[in-house]
């Protein structure tokens, strides 16, 4: 198989993992509550361990920026549609810049093998 396939994949399921173990962080209120807790622990687990992956065939600077990016992003969104958290103008046009960022790395970039 492509490895920039298995890269792009291990990184889209480490960006998910975290993304869930973040949600799951925010419903732990402080640890206190302990199935969001272990639940966390274990989707942060999961997506070090898949980011691993992805490193194999991508740069740690260029997979970092990837799935940091993504998950602000995609956590905002929950943020916003889940626990009504507020996005102002500079926020949402912060967050575009982060899309437009990746999007940049991922189309114009040679460090990533595509």
């Amino acid at each position: 198989m492509n490895p920039a396939l298995i890269s792009y994949g291990a990184l889209a399921a480490a960006i998910t993992l975290e993304v869930v173990g973040t949600t799951c962080l925010q419903q732990s209120r402080q640890f206190t509550n302990p199935l969001p807790t272990a639940l966390m622990a274990l989707c942060y687990a999961g997506a070090f361990y898949f980011l691993s992956i992805a490193l194999k065939a991508m740069p740690v600077g260029i997979a970092y920026a990837i799935w940091s990016g993504l998950g602000i992003v995609l956590i905002s969104v929950i943020g916003f549609f889940i626990f009504h958290q507020k996005l102002d103008a500079a926020a949402m046009i912060g967050l575009g810049f982060i899309i437009f960022g990746v999007i940049i790395v991922n189309v114009f970039s040679k460090s990533v093998s595509h």
